[in-house]
């Protein structure tokens, strides 16, 4: 059941009890192809492989297979509706994922970097800045709209094709009644103008300052917003909200239609993460990352198709772009309009085609037979391996990839830094570097060694974006506990949610490694299992609390259960634990990490973590191989055996993981 050499993410506890081979994947880029499967059953693919060769040309006759790292059981946190009456404010759009670097290039932001900080250390008056030209007027509404929203104090103005930025003289004015973060949030709020949004200032008991507050408020912006007063608590504080009807500017029938056009396409990616492709994309188009959704995010060392939306860009207009597209390593194939946006985990799961290369027993006396035996004698270890797992399914880890590649901190230690609410520490161990003198290594050894956020931006590479997210951030707002703290909300709330979720996907694998080994393989009474005809997921990939039962003793003497109906809790703040000894297990590791009375949330960050009930074990669909010589023109017996699988596996399940049980080592 347990292998002698432990993985450092994944723990090696198995199902069957095969002896299984040794291999090598990820040889090649077109060793690993993952497609999507949508709602209705169908592979992404298939529809797009008669439109254009696109991606698939590239791959030749190879069948191979990635990891799908879908973030499908990673909740978001919303805000609840509120009237106009309770003076909390709607939650606005996150546009901080948009890079200035991608469209402005980076000479030019750095150089608007520089005219940042001598505005706020000079404050020279008439001070401007030439950000070039831009002929598109797509790319201009970009421009305007990304650094608004970096910059909210200042004013963008185009005299065709130019754009210029200078001061804000209505932000000065604001600084001086109100706090710099305040008045930054209100000019975004403007900005946003989403429709029933409101923005709260921060307590003022003094209703001599709240009136001139007031005033400028209906002086400078009267016809967009209605400013009121309400008390809570006892403090009094000044709230504003978005008139309905009120516009900064009357909005062209065309600027109207385009808003509501949603335009779908399937995207090929090589060697590309999705949120990176997003941001070329965006760039190109004129909108924001924000603009795209999808319904699960894909490696990046494969070819992977996957379904995708974009908000205000026309099916013509996106196809005038593809040739560009493909100069990235893009190639995008059934474009089409539809009605709304994809939501993430909207997906059923993903088909994989993977080669494993090198094939070789696991007994080192075995290599030493001829070619002929050898072969042999893998092809039944093969056949057992494979038919073990078509059969009784594999432990349903969390994969390698929910915890960061590399010898640098895994993603769990930061997680757990931001459940402690320890926000120093956690940006800490997110610039750990690691080892060797790559760029991206440098640049983080030389942030821990100086605490000089801009001159490690500068040797950030372009192309890793949380990390001169947050650089950025630092730079401006400092590296105290409020500097950490404004960090973390420059990233994308699904960014900075996947710390804490890859925290609880470590305890998960921990625990189910506990339950195998020391409660076995059959159901026992306080475990967790789906509910008799209630097995149904959310799009999330989640499970309700209304659909959970927990085994009696009469069920588990009866045997009504099977292990493979059985769930194991993700930690969060909705979950219930299993009423046996598992239960105390997770209370003594959380407690163990000092999580022992912890919320799972973390208010500052608007993050919230309710968990979910997990499947212990994943079953592989349509599952087929085939054995065959290794790439020599001349096959003979001394070749290498390469392996050819292809899968099916439910969303928020791992190749790698499945892989692993066939191959009884990690690949």
């Amino acid at each position: 059941m347990k292998q002698d050499i432990e993985a450092v993410n994944v723990p090696a506890c198995f199902i069957s009890d095969h002896e299984g081979f040794l291999g090598s994947i990820k040889n090649l880029i077109e060793d690993f192809v993952v497609t999507e499967i949508d709602i209705s059953g169908q592979q992404v693919k298939a529809a797009a492989a008669t439109e254009a060769s696109g991606c698939a040309s590239s791959c030749g006759n190879s069948t191979a297979a990635a990891d799908c790292k879908d973030y499908s059981n990673s909740s978001t946190s919303q805000d609840a509706d509120v009237s106009w009456e309770s003076g909390a404010d709607v939650s606005l759009p996150s546009l901080e994922s948009f890079d200035l670097g991608v469209i402005l290039g980076q000479s030019v932001s750095e150089e608007l970097e520089q005219f940042v900080l001598t505005l706020r250390d000079k404050k020279p008056a008439g001070l401007e800045l030439s950000l070039g030209s831009f002929t598109d007027k797509y790319q201009r509404a970009n421009v305007h709209r990304a650094v608004r929203h970096r910059f909210p104090f200042l004013m963008t103005v185009t005299i065709q094709p130019e754009i210029r930025v200078r001061e804000d003289p209505d932000y000065r004015e604001l600084s001086q009644l109100v706090k710099d973060d305040e008045a930054e949030d209100f000019f975004r709020f403007i900005d946003a103008k989403v429709r029933g949004s409101s923005y709260t200032f921060g307590p003022d008991d003094n209703k001599e300052h709240r009136t001139a507050v007031h005033h400028f408020l209906n002086r400078k912006f009267g016809k967009l917003v209605e400013t009121k007063s309400f008390s809570d608590q006892g403090r009094t504080s000044i709230s504003v909200r978005l008139r309905e009807r009120g516009r900064p500017k009357k909005r062209t029938a065309e600027e109207r239609k385009e808003e509501d056009i949603y335009t779908a396409f399937t995207l090929c990616k090589e060697n590309l993460e999705t949120l990176e492709a997003i941001s070329y994309m965006a760039a190109a188009l004129g909108v924001l990352p924000s603009d795209f959704t999808y319904a699960g995010i894909k490696d990046k060392r494969a070819i992977t198709y996957q379904s995708m939306v974009v908000k205000k860009v026309s099916p013509q207009r996106l196809r005038e772009k593809t040739s560009e597209f493909e100069r990235r390593g893009m190639r995008l194939s059934q474009v089409r309009s539809v009605s709304e946006p994809l939501r993430l985990g909207r997906l059923t799961g993903n088909h994989f085609d993977l080669v494993v290369r090198n094939l070789r027993p696991h007994r080192a006396s075995d290599t030493h037979s001829s070619g002929a035996d050898v072969h042999t004698r893998l092809a039944a270890l093969v056949k057992e391996a494979v038919e073990n797992v078509k059969t009784r399914g594999f432990v349903n880890y969390y994969g390698p990839q929910r915890f960061g590649s590399g010898q640098g901190v895994q993603s769990d230690r930061v997680g757990l830094a931001l459940l402690k609410e320890d926000m120093v520490n956690a940006v800490r161990l997110f610039f750990t570097p690691d080892d060797g003198d790559d760029p991206q290594s440098l640049a983080k050894r030389h942030f821990l060694q100086t605490d000089n956020a801009k001159e490690s931006l500068v040797l950030m590479p372009l192309s890793k974006a949380r990390e001169r997210l947050m650089l950025r951030a630092l730079n401006r707002y400092g590296t105290g506990v409020d500097g950490c703290t404004q960090a973390w909300l420059s990233l994308p709330h699904s960014m900075r949610v996947f710390y804490p979720h890859a925290y609880c996907s470590r305890v998960w694998n921990e625990a189910v490694a506990h339950r195998l080994s020391t409660m076995g393989h059959s159901v026992r009474q306080g475990d967790l299992v789906w509910m008799h005809g209630g097995s149904e997921k959310t799009e999330a990939g989640e499970t309700g609390a209304a659909e959970i039962h927990v085994v009696t003793d009469q069920d588990e003497q009866k045997e009504v259960y099977a292990l493979e109906h059985v769930l194991m809790p993700m930690p969060g703040n909705t979950v219930k634990y299993p009423e046996n000894s598992m239960g105390t297990w997770y209370q003594e590791r959380l407690s163990r990490d000092g999580l022992a009375d912890c919320r799972f949330r973390v208010s500052g960050l608007k993050l919230n973590v309710p968990g979910c009930y997990r499947p212990l074990l994943a079953l592989p669909h349509n599952l087929s191989y085939r054995l065959q010589r290794g790439d020599r023109k001349q096959d003979s017996d001394s070749d290498p055996l390469a392996l050819t699988l292809n899968f099916d596996l439910d969303s928020s399940c791992y190749a790698t993981i499945c892989l692993r049980e066939i191959m009884k080592c990690d690949p």
